[in-house]
Formats: structure tokens, sequence, C-alpha cells
């Protein structure tokens, strides 16, 4: 029986070459946990909007820094009626927001949300992300007027978390930035909403424990290793349903007893890439 291989071994193998001509299964199974991703979301009411590929002129145009499009989540987010694109910290990373800008041009340029952008990044040398300003949607969490915002050092940092916070305080937000362990990229690999009084959360990866707005919810604890798999990174679509791999069937049935209904969906090779269900969806309009 050949030995499956490891993320790490996969991610090696594809460096500055397409994924499905490394790994035509894989690609093949990847593109069909997005379809079904997709399908769930159909049912339940959700208009989905799919971003285009790369076009050839876009990879050319990035160079030896290389060039990825696995998740939506991270190049862009909204907040109320402000859809923000920010900047990625990995250089590879930076172009992300391109397949998805038609479709923002399409529908948010007519409509009356504010559309804006995070300044340029300093230049810095190849391989070296530079001074930023870095700001990643996967460290944002919107709880109605408060936001969250993850600083671990690998995304989102402090000039970006700033600039996010000056830019929302006219409109009645308040950012608070949520200290994260240095190994952990993103908040939503530490915190996952579920719905108002409910979250999934991994203690071992918030230092300073929850933040001050969510010390009164209800928690359902997962280890580091649950969470280093993509425990915390599921998808509630509404506030009785939510999205998770049968990995964590353990976080399912906790969810169940509390009258949840949870759809799940095998996103093991999308899990390889370090992300899952929310990192693979940006909502662009929420649901009053």
């Amino acid at each position: 029986m050949p030995v499956e291989a490891s993320a790490v071994e996969i991610l090696e193998a594809v460096w500055g070459r397409d994924f499905g001509a490394v790994y035509p299964d894989k690609q093949r199974a990847w593109e069909a946990e997005r379809d079904e991703l997709a399908a769930v979301l159909g049912r339940h009411g959700v208009e989905v909007l799919r971003p285009r590929l790369f076009t050839a002129d876009e990879k050319a145009a990035a160079g030896p820094t290389g060039y990825a499009n696995f998740f939506v989540r991270d190049p862009w987010f909204t907040v109320g009626e402000h859809v923000i694109e920010g900047v990625l910290q990995f250089p590879h990373r930076r172009m992300e927001v391109l397949p998805s800008r038609d479709l923002l041009l399409e529908r948010v340029m007519p409509s009356p949300a504010h559309y804006v952008s995070l300044m340029q990044p300093g230049i810095a040398p190849l391989g070296d992300p530079g001074p930023g300003p870095f700001l990643e949607g996967g460290d944002v969490l919107v709880l109605g007027t408060q936001i969250l915002v993850g600083c671990s050092g690998m995304a989102t940092n402090e000039i970006g978390h700033r600039w996010l916070a000056k830019y929302l305080a006219p409109f009645g937000f308040t950012v608070l930035p949520v200290r994260l362990p240095s190994h952990v990229l993103h908040l939503d690999c530490a915190i996952g909403l579920v719905r108002e009084g409910l979250l999934i959360a991994c203690r071992d990866r918030l230092p300073d424990g929850l933040p001050a707005p969510l010390r009164e919810w209800e928690v359902i604890e997962v280890s580091e290793d649950e969470a280093a798999a993509m425990a915390t990174n599921g998808l509630p679509i509404d506030s009785s349903t939510y999205i998770t791999d049968p990995e964590f069937d353990r976080v399912g049935s906790e969810l169940q007893a509390r009258g949840i209904t949870v759809e799940y969906i095998d996103f093991s090779v999308s899990r390889l890439f370090g992300g899952a269900f929310r990192c693979s969806t940006q909502p662009l309009l929420r649901a009053n």
C-alpha cells in the first residue's frame, strides 16, 4: 500500500508548479470538495459566486515569488456595509485578491457599500515579507459593531490592525486585537463562532484567554491537535446549521446536542493547505 504524502511533502512537491500537474487525483478530489460545499450552501438558499482562475499573464507576473489561490477568506473581507481589500503577508499570496476582483467590481461598485483597500505594502528583499501593512480576512471575526482581529506575527500585523481600527471608528465599530501564538496563522484557527452565545475554541491558542466580548459564551473546546487539523474552521450557514468535516464528528456531536444541524463534508484535501470551510468562503452580503 503506498504511503500517503504529508502536507509538507505535498507543498514542497508543488512549489512553482500547478497542483493538478503533480497530483491529478488530489486535484479532482479538491475540486469535488469545493463543488459539494457550493451545493450544500445552495441547498440552504445561499447564492454562491465563484472567483475565476489566475490568467497566464498573472502567473507570469508573479515571477520567482510564486502565486497561490487556495482560499478566498483572506485577501478581502466584509464588515457591515464595508468591503475591504487587505494585504497578505506571504509574498506568494499577494495577488490572491485578483480572481475575486471581477466579482467585487460587478457586485460592489453599483451598490451603496463602501469599497476600500489597505495601502500598498513596503518593498523588501525577495522572500522577505517586509514591513507591511498586512491585514488578512482569516484574522477578522465580526461581532456586530465589535471586530476581533488576530495578531500572531504570521499574517495581520500592528499597522494593519491600527489601519482597520482608524478606518472603521467613524462608522461606530470598535476593533479589538487578539494575541495569538507565533505558530497560529489566523484567528479562525483558534476560534470558530457558531451562533450568538456558542463558539468552538482552542484555549491553548489563546494566551490571554477568550477575548472579552466572548467570555460569557458557551465554549466547545478542542485540543491543539484538533485545531491544527482545522476543527475551529467550520462554517455556520445560519444560527441553527453548521458545516464541518467528518474528521471532527466529536465536535459535530457536541453541536447536535445543542440543537445545531450539522452538515458534514469531507474536506481532507483542502485541509492539507491549512484551511477549511471558513477559509474557502467569504460573505459578500450577510442576511439580517
